[in-house]
């Protein structure tokens, strides 16, 4: 498992951040392995991303922030420091389609995710065993209209329990309250089953039918209070024709699902995603 640092900057454009930002790893000793930046001409934005081998680096994690707070004020940066060695905890929340889930753990079990999942809850109990048979603590939280404070109350109880840095929504098919989007600002992905901004809310293959589309997508996104308007980490499509029925672009919708919402988990866990103006920059 590699060792490393990431650094993430978002600050105003102007000359010599990348040659301050080099320098002070330099004189710590670093050895950059990645670096990535994009400027915003419009928003007169700069972002940056560093990665960095951390084994001869003379810095430890304590003492980043007062060595690197000069830089820092020098240039009004926004900034986030994130090792490799701290591992993401996840929790996924599901309600009967399990394709998103059993995707997400397989790639976990194989290592293509370098997170850790000790935690799924749902609102139904059909993805237990498949959780189960991956070793995970699986919670039945069933939700009415008149209990959805009540359990969200006893998710927040789990996610703190567990310790949950990110929390999935793999089809998890309930509207979250403004107080659970609050508490976990850029902390929620969910996965939606529409090109968006096409097609938000319920049953969008459905109205893909309907609208006789040639394109049908999925979209991993971060959550926010307005439903399905959240930035946008990933999309994909596949196009259908008129001999395509509902069932087919559900069927073909979930193979989507799956790939944009591993990418979407994955490109958070690495850290390689900033945000800014309800976008997101997904450097490589």
């Amino acid at each position: 498992m590699k060792n490393t640092a990431t650094l993430l900057i978002t600050c105003p454009d102007t000359r010599g951040i990348v040659a301050a930002v080099a320098d002070f790893l330099y004189q710590h000793n670093a050895n950059i392995l990645h670096a990535d930046q994009h400027q915003d001409a419009e928003n007169n934005l700069f972002l940056m991303r560093v990665e960095w081998d951390v084994a001869n680096f003379n810095l430890g994690e304590a003492a980043f922030s007062p060595a690197f707070a000069p830089i820092a004020t020098q240039f009004n940066m926004i900034w986030q420091l994130k090792l490799s060695q701290h591992k993401t905890r996840v929790a996924i929340m599901v309600s009967q389609y399990d394709h998103c889930l059993a995707d997400l753990l397989h790639r976990h079990k194989s290592g293509e995710l370098a997170c850790e999942i000790p935690l799924v809850i749902s609102n139904h109990t059909d993805t237990e065993e498949l959780v189960k048979f991956y070793g995970i603590d699986f919670h039945y939280l069933p939700v009415t209209k008149d209990t959805k404070a009540a359990v969200e109350a006893a998710q927040f109880k789990l996610f703190s329990v567990y310790n949950i840095d990110l929390i999935v929504l793999a089809r998890y098919m309930q509207i979250l309250s403004p107080d659970f989007v609050q508490l976990y600002p850029q902390r929620i992905i969910n996965i939606h089953h529409s090109f968006l901004p096409a097609f938000i809310g319920a049953k969008p293959y459905h109205r893909a039918f309907e609208r006789g589309v040639k394109l049908i997508g999925a979209t991993g996104h971060y959550v926010t209070e307005v439903l399905d308007e959240g930035p946008i980490i990933e999309q994909d499509i596949d196009r259908i024709s008129h001999r395509d029925q509902v069932e087919d672009l559900i069927q073909k919708g979930r193979d989507l699902e799956r790939i944009v919402l591993s990418k979407a988990v994955r490109w958070h866990i690495e850290n390689r995603i900033l945000l800014y103006a309800n976008k997101t920059v997904i450097f490589d």
